[in-house]
């Protein structure tokens, strides 16, 4: 153990300090991340000389999330702050996965693993409606031949030509068209004008109606207590019935009854709730 100590001592003490590590220019960024790898393969995990080095080597290749955050400035809502941010997770795993045996330059290996992150954070909080991954990812490849076919047809293209163009079915291309409508969202307040005479009038007014099913709501919070003071045969009789939806004499089979027995149970059984019903109401 006291040689290990001794190996970590002396590592930490070949590691130059920085004091702003930010401010490192790229060059010299370069060169640094090289040392400081080199020093963090041989180091403990947790220990202060660990954590140096590999904070040191974040903040030495800030810069290199700037320049692929810079790639989404246009992202919607999203600050830039947040963006830069999210690009500081990818470094961190990129740093933590690099292998220095593998002779490849870290900057190659970190930019895929920032810049997927970045894609990942808008993939999961840029669209207003919650959509599948691969439709997200067919609405990007929609909007392209889309502008594609529109610039050499000099016209809208055709479901058929753009499934051709993107190798996908028609079905398909469909599909991730209306799903391009879960991007954004509009508010139910949002003002329409009906007429050019008339007032605008919020969007609210034109969309949704009155659920039927709505008026069942209050029927079922009343019937619930009423089933569960059924006997337990009763109360099978009516799960095979209504929710299985067996047929009577498929219930009489499985209960070992006649299918003219199930229907006089069925009868005194719905008739016991109907009362229990307009009693309480």
């Amino acid at each position: 153990m006291a040689a290990k100590v001794d190996t970590v001592t002396r590592t930490e003490a070949e590691l130059p300090q920085i004091a702003e590590p930010q401010k490192v220019g790229p060059q010299d960024a370069r060169t640094l991340t090289k040392v400081f790898l080199d020093r963090l393969a041989v180091l403990e995990e947790g220990t202060p000389e660990y954590q140096y080095a590999r904070n040191t080597l974040i903040e030495i290749n800030m810069s290199l999330v700037r320049y692929a955050a810079s790639r989404f400035r246009s992202g919607g809502n999203q600050t830039m702050e947040d963006i830069v941010q999210v690009g500081v997770i990818g470094l961190i795993k990129a740093i933590d996965r690099f292998e220095v045996s593998r002779e490849v330059q870290f900057t190659s290996f970190a930019v895929p693993y920032i810049v997927g992150e970045i894609k990942r954070f808008f993939r999961d909080t840029s669209w207003a409606v919650h959509v599948p991954r691969r439709l997200q990812e067919a609405r990007t490849e929609l909007t392209k031949a889309t502008e594609e076919l529109s610039t050499r047809l000099g016209r809208s293209p055709k479901v058929s030509e753009l499934a051709a163009l993107m190798n996908l079915s028609e079905e398909e291309v469909v599909e991730a068209q209306v799903a391009a409508n879960g991007f954004t969202s509009t508010s139910l307040d949002a003002a329409v004008r009906t007429d050019a005479d008339e007032n605008d009038a919020a969007l609210t007014e034109f969309i949704g109606a009155e659920d039927p099913g709505m008026e069942l709501v209050e029927n079922f919070h009343a019937l619930a207590p009423l089933i569960a003071g059924l006997a337990e045969r009763d109360r099978l009789i009516l799960h095979l019935r209504f929710v299985e939806e067996l047929t009577q004499a498929e219930i009489g089979r499985r209960l070992g009854m006649s299918q003219m027995h199930v229907s006089r149970l069925l009868s005194r059984i719905v008739a016991r709730l109907r009362e229990g019903m307009l009693t309480t109401g």
